[in-house]
């Protein structure tokens, strides 16, 4: 019979280059057979990806000399945190407050 535990982990990155911080998430799905063999997969949307690295690709300028910070930095350091999202634009339409001059017909 086989074993499997699953565990949510959140890797930070930073980008030597252009300083980009962002935080990369996957399941590690971590299997045992009936043999006591013990083995690692970890995924990402479904999808199965290798081991976080130093040299991921940033995604905001392609550059692949990132680094890695222990699990929980950016917990205790909220200073390397990446800045949140702007907020949603309204969807409601401008108005403007200056009336439209009335067109009359050309005879």
């Amino acid at each position: 019979m086989t074993s499997s535990v699953e565990i949510h982990r959140t890797v930070p990155f930073e980008c030597r280059r252009c300083w980009h911080v962002w935080e990369e998430h996957s399941i590690v799905r971590r299997i045992e057979d009936h043999h006591g063999n013990e083995g690692e997969v970890r995924l990402q949307a479904g999808v199965q990806v290798p081991p976080p690295s130093s040299g991921a690709g940033c995604p905001k300028c392609g550059c692949e000399q990132a680094t890695t910070f222990p699990d929980g930095y950016l917990a205790h350091h909220p200073a390397a945190a990446p800045p949140p999202e702007p907020p949603a634009p309204d969807p409601t339409p401008l108005l403007s407050p200056v009336r439209r001059p009335v067109r009359r017909p050309a005879y």
